[in-house]
């Protein structure tokens, strides 16, 4: 029977191998990486990501990652393309070539084929040296000390190298393109994820008939007891005769008062309401109320239009019911 400490034991050596192998990644990232990224950037064409084997299984990830985000990107088996495939492949694209050793016999086999088509090409590789790094016009090394294969043979603690190192290339590609989470949404139309990207603040707030709403020269004491019957409770938006939005009140700003003056109940709203506080526009997308409310650690957001007046709430609960949290 197998002993669990020893299953874990070697767990525990697998991913500290592999954590080596892509910290190491991080002293050897400098010129050669923004130049691959500069050969992409530059491009009109496509990425062709390709590699045999492990590393065209990881191949296969990097241009579904890049695709997703930004950079239309699809992947080329060697083995096929020897065969006709390399025909997918258009002058002044770039090709992302995967292989450990840089001496895959069916990657090297299509070299001369991209060659003659004036790609650029960008070498994944843990060999320098090797032929295909020779034939490339940037390396991108991806040497580590050992796989996390016991007997330092399955490709491991490589392929994590190799995927990490493509993911740190899409995402510094996604970042140097602006692509927004709204573009992310839009690539991704069929699944959930694209629908919860895609929602406005107008699909998800409360409306006004929801919110607790009162004038500045109420009195506090008006303003719990409207807090207290509103759908939403905890917060109660400040308006002014014309609507617009002009401070808000909270039941935590309630309790900070109370310990100050006792008196607060019978005081206006304009004497104790935060003013300009935190707002957003009904057209803006529910992911950027989240980050607004996470970054200020807001359980809810006053909902307003173009000049300032008050249309509802914006709520967490509301966020987390359309899975967006």
């Amino acid at each position: 029977m197998y002993e669990a400490e020893e299953i874990l034991a070697t767990a525990r050596q697998v991913l500290q191998t592999e954590a080596a192998a892509i910290k190491g990644l991080l002293k050897r990232l400098g010129g050669e990486f923004v130049t691959a990224a500069r050969l992409i950037l530059e491009s009109e064409g496509r990425v062709i990501v390709t590699g045999m084997g492990k590393s065209g299984t990881i191949g296969r990830k990097i241009a579904a990652t890049l695709s997703s985000t930004g950079t239309p990107a699809l992947f080329l088996s060697p083995a096929e393309g020897v065969h006709g495939d390399v025909g997918m492949v258009m002058r002044g694209e770039v090709v992302l070539a995967l292989s450990y050793s840089g001496e895959t016999e069916e990657l090297l086999r299509i070299l001369p084929a991209l060659k003659r088509l004036g790609v650029r090409l960008i070498a994944l590789t843990g060999r320098p040296n090797s032929t295909l790094a020779r034939h490339s016009d940037v390396v991108l090394n991806v040497h580590v000390e050992r796989e996390a294969c016991p007997h330092n043979l399955s490709p491991t603690a490589s392929t994590t190298a190799m995927l990490a190192l493509g993911d740190a290339l899409a995402m510094a590609l996604m970042q140097a393109r602006n692509f927004s989470p709204a573009d992310f949404a839009r690539f991704h139309p069929g699944g959930s994820l694209g629908r919860r990207l895609l929602l406005t603040v107008a699909e998800v707030m409360r409306p006004g008939s929801d919110e607790a709403k009162v004038r500045a020269e109420d009195p506090v004491k008006k303003a719990l007891f409207v807090m207290t019957a509103a759908p939403i409770r905890g917060v109660v938006n400040v308006v002014d005769e014309e609507g617009k939005l002009v401070g808000i009140f909270t039941d935590g700003d309630l309790r900070r008062q109370l310990d100050k003056n006792p008196h607060v109940l019978s005081q206006p709203m304009h004497a104790v309401m935060t003013r300009h506080p935190t707002v957003i526009t009904a057209d803006r997308l529910a992911t950027e109320a989240l980050r607004l409310m996470q970054d200020r650690e807001f359980d809810n957001l006053p909902v307003v239009d173009e000049e300032g007046h008050a249309l509802g709430v914006i709520d967490v609960q509301d966020l987390l019911r359309a899975g967006i949290v």
